[in-house]
């Protein structure tokens, strides 16, 4: 293999690249986490991530991936036999369904299919808990900005749904690949538990989970019945009062949060959406101007996070990005589940500037023109355009 100079360009979805400076925070010694100064840390960080979820409520940090953040909000919420409306919006809300399956919810009922083009649908929402006049669905559960397709859900529209159906069920929502990247209010939004991680806007290695909750959410967790230890959230909370935790923290990793919150503050989270915005039409602007087809079919539901293009038929998605690794050392996200081969996908999120996309998308146009794809040699230039442009 020739050797590589520069940097790679992780340009998946996530996890993401780590910022110089939460690395050096990161390097920092390990202090006793039943001290004073562990303590200090921990308050200033449960008091820093609000602001970031959009709520005055408690926020829960797990050692753990995205996926324990699903099953602390499920298993905390509700009771064996509870039934949970769904959508299938991707792979990721799929997985999340088979969760609450085989945690012993019932979400067979109430399972809405989709074609992973689109996000979940409020119209429909509203039909379903119009219908449930026995309130037995007892939490709806849609993922805010679905990773493998670049479809972002409307929340707000959801949550009207639910408020126009005059029906108690809670509100789970999923932001893994949203947080730190697209507008997201956990309070204003009428969510009740929201479910992050670390990896994505978030700018940390995987490794830290989050649970934003809400007073009805909390009231929930007093009489839900799913067995649960780990991920019970009271001796959590309880603990986080004095600024400790019921197990040992990745006390490194807070480091780092610490730091990411720190730049997320410093540029203020109005700029941070924005910037991924701007990302975001460049990177749409680049795809139509090489004749190809971004997945997501809903103006409204563009993610500013990720990109998923489609190829034309007869052309593997796999084959472009195993040649722009090869030539210019740059990941893309793979195609998954039903959407193999068939996509990859741009990561243009958090630690992300301008000239670092405008790199990103001159791989790509050179990876699809290398493997053989028609495309028309003017999406760059309606990338740069697009940024150059933006007020």
């Amino acid at each position: 293999m020739t050797p590589r100079t520069g940097r790679h360009f992780l340009q998946i979805p996530g996890p993401t690249n780590v910022p110089d400076q939460v690395l050096r925070a990161m390097s920092a010694p390990t202090i006793d986490h039943r001290g004073p100064e562990f303590s200090a840390l921990t308050l200033r960080l449960l008091d820093a991530l609000k602001p970031v979820f959009g709520t005055a409520g408690p926020v829960v940090i797990y050692p753990a991936s995205g996926t324990g953040a699903w099953e602390a909000a499920l298993v905390n919420t509700l009771s064996p036999g509870d039934r949970v409306l769904s959508f299938e919006t991707g792979h990721f809300s799929s997985l999340w369904r088979e969760m609450a399956t085989s945690l012993g919810l019932e979400t067979g009922t109430d399972f809405v299919p989709g074609d992973w083009r689109h996000g979940a649908d409020p119209d429909v929402l509203a039909e379903r808990l119009a219908a449930d006049t026995g309130h037995a669905i007892k939490a709806v559960c849609v993922v805010h900005n679905e990773t493998s397709t670049g479809v972002a859900s409307r929340i707000p529209e959801i949550r009207r749904a639910m408020d126009k159906a005059g029906h108690p069920a809670l509100l789970l929502v999923d932001t893994v690949s949203s947080l730190g990247s697209i507008d997201y209010r956990h309070d204003e939004w009428g969510v009740d538990v929201t479910v992050a991680g670390s990896q994505k806007g978030l700018m940390l290695p995987p490794g830290l989970s989050f649970n934003a909750v809400s007073d009805k959410a909390l009231a929930a967790s007093r009489t839900a019945r799913l067995p649960k230890v780990f991920w019970d959230w009271r001796p959590v909370i309880e603990a986080n009062r004095k600024g400790s935790f019921p197990y040992t923290p990745a006390t490194n990793l807070l480091y780092g949060l610490e730091e990411a919150l720190r730049m997320l503050r410093e540029e203020g989270l109005p700029n941070v959406f924005a910037r991924h915005a701007r990302h975001a039409a460049a990177t749409r602007a680049a795809v139509r101007g090489w004749g190809l087809e971004v997945l997501c079919q809903d103006e409204r539901e563009h993610s500013g996070s990720l990109t998923a293009v489609l190829m034309p038929d007869g052309h593997d998605a796999d084959k472009v990005r195993e040649i722009i690794l090869q030539r210019f050392d740059m990941s893309l996200g793979a195609g998954l589940g039903r959407l193999a081969g068939r996509v990859f996908r741009i990561g243009h999120l958090g630690h992300l500037g301008d000239l670092t996309l405008a790199g990103t998308l001159a791989g790509v146009q050179m990876g699809l023109q290398l493997a053989g794809v028609p495309v028309e040699p003017e999406g760059l230039g309606a990338a740069l355009s697009t940024l150059r442009d933006a007020e």
